[in-house]
């Protein structure tokens, strides 16, 4: 099931985003590698996928500090799921 990121993961992953790019940027200019099409796609893809795993262990860790989430799948479990965390009197 397709959860949506915390606002933890979107804050952490977006501020590596850029710190990433940037040591990516500085290392391609020592290793002499020119500015152009290849180079903005290759520092793009590393960023993105370092950014996405540093907001995959800001999930990681929440989950673990406070426990999973109890979540309703549709409308139709959210009667039960109000009995299960006792906000309906049985």
């Amino acid at each position: 099931m397709f959860l949506l990121p915390s606002i933890w993961n979107l804050i952490i992953s977006t501020i590596v985003f850029f710190i990433v790019a940037w040591y990516v940027r500085r290392f391609l200019n020592e290793q002499g590698m020119h500015n152009g099409t290849k180079r903005g796609i290759l520092v793009f893809a590393i960023a993105s996928v370092v950014s996405m795993g540093a907001g995959e262990a800001v999930d990681w860790s929440q989950e673990k500090i406070e426990g999973k989430k109890l979540t309703a799948k549709s409308s139709a479990d959210l009667p039960h799921l109000m009995k299960v965390i006792n906000q309906i009197p049985q």
